[in-house]
């Protein structure tokens, strides 16, 4: 399946994919938090195939990829997520987040770049790194000469990270690309180690894969899933331009910022133009923080509302109860077939367009015409 074998990881934008028939394990990494200048796990073990995500919190730092030999100092050409100010007051998300594909099990060394954090406090991070990350921790603050002196207040923008292959002493890096995704909320477990498996007992949050539109197909796929407490769900975007915005049962195609009324903001991928042939297809992750279920649907109604052609998702719906999927995707084309609301939206080519009316309204404009022609047949005779 990877057949790459001198590649270490990487900050992917697709390549998901290729964990469909394993039972790959999402590892989570906090990067900071309230009053916390750490990686939290500070390091994991990771099976080829699995990915690593870390997850931005409160102040301001990086993940960026070092040495074993040089813990504070970025290695040339090596990934690095750029600087991700989060405020103390977002306690509960959305955070910036990178993730890492794993495909090989050579140790990967990280830190934060952020003035002092990695010198001082030994904010490193590994993953694969057999006995050796108390040394490398060690490494980190035994020189504050070596650190790195960066620091950032405001977001920094990265365009280029890589992958790498890495010894006990070395490590050699290849290029590639940098994406970023967003936690929807906080996670709520951390997985600190895990194995890969062909089996459905596969230790471990699960990380499902679902397509948005793909083969031209306006719909999720799948678009029911069952998920666990710490699991994440990868929204795959394929061409066309789709969104997968967090809505409610009540109101399937209304954005459930604009429909709760408990201050629910939800979670929103925006829209995600992508060509007929593209060279990478975005992704965006949530992570599930309880078993709750969660309704979505693709906010596009350019030429005509996806929502309202059954374009919907949901996770952990209850198929026993009249509140289930079915009733869900009927209840959101049943809306939209009798809805005259007009709503921004985005063509393919990611230009900005109004929604069209819907069927009734356009009915309703015609049957104003005739009327009118009718009353003028009428005066002339």
């Amino acid at each position: 399946m990877f057949a790459s074998t001198t590649v270490s990881a990487t900050l992917l934008l697709v390549l998901l994919h290729g964990i469909r028939n394993v039972r790959a394990v999402n590892h989570q990494v906090i990067v900071g938090g309230p009053g916390i200048l750490a990686f939290t796990p500070t390091n994991l073990e990771a099976a080829v195939g699995d990915t690593v995500q870390f997850v931005f919190q409160q102040k301001n730092h990086s993940a960026t990829q070092s040495s074993f030999a040089s813990p504070c100092v970025p290695i040339a050409g090596g990934f690095d997520t750029g600087f991700h100010p989060v405020p103390d007051t977002q306690e509960n998300g959305p955070f910036p987040a990178a993730t890492l594909e794993i495909r090989d099990t050579n140790p990967i060394w990280v830190f934060c770049k952020q003035a002092n954090h990695c010198s001082q406090s030994g904010m490193v991070f590994a993953v694969n790194p057999g006995t050796k990350f108390a040394a490398f921790q060690a490494a980190a603050t035994a020189d504050a000469s070596t650190a790195s002196s960066a620091s950032s207040t405001v977001a920094a923008t990265s365009t280029a990270s890589a992958s790498a292959s890495t010894s006990t002493d070395t490590t050699t890096v290849t290029q590639t690309s940098l994406t970023m995704s967003t936690i929807a909320s906080v996670p709520s477990a951390i997985t600190t180690t895990a194995t890969t498996t062909t089996t459905s007992s596969s230790v471990g949050p699960t990380t499902h894969i679902v397509d948005v539109g793909n083969d031209g197909v306006l719909a999720f796929s799948p678009s029911n899933i069952t998920a666990a407490v710490g699991d994440s769900i990868v929204f795959l975007f394929h061409a066309k331009n789709h969104t997968a915005t967090q809505s409610s049962f009540a109101q399937p195609c209304t954005p459930l910022a604009q429909s709760s009324t408990t201050g629910q903001v939800g979670f929103d991928s925006g829209f995600m133009p992508v060509a007929s042939n593209p060279t990478a297809i975005p992704q965006f992750v949530v992570t599930v923080n309880n078993t709750n279920p969660i309704w979505a649907f693709c906010a596009q109604t350019t030429p005509t509302s996806h929502c309202g052609q059954g374009m919907v998702f949901s996770a952990n719906a209850v198929e026993s109860g009249p509140n289930n999927f079915a009733a869900f995707q009927a209840n959101a084309k049943a809306q939209e077939a009798n809805s005259t609301l007009s709503s921004p939206s985005t063509s393919a080519s990611g230009s900005s367009s109004t929604q069209k009316s819907s069927a009734i309204g356009t009915c309703s404009a015609s049957g104003t015409l005739a009327l009118v022609l009718g009353l003028i047949l009428g005066l002339a005779l």
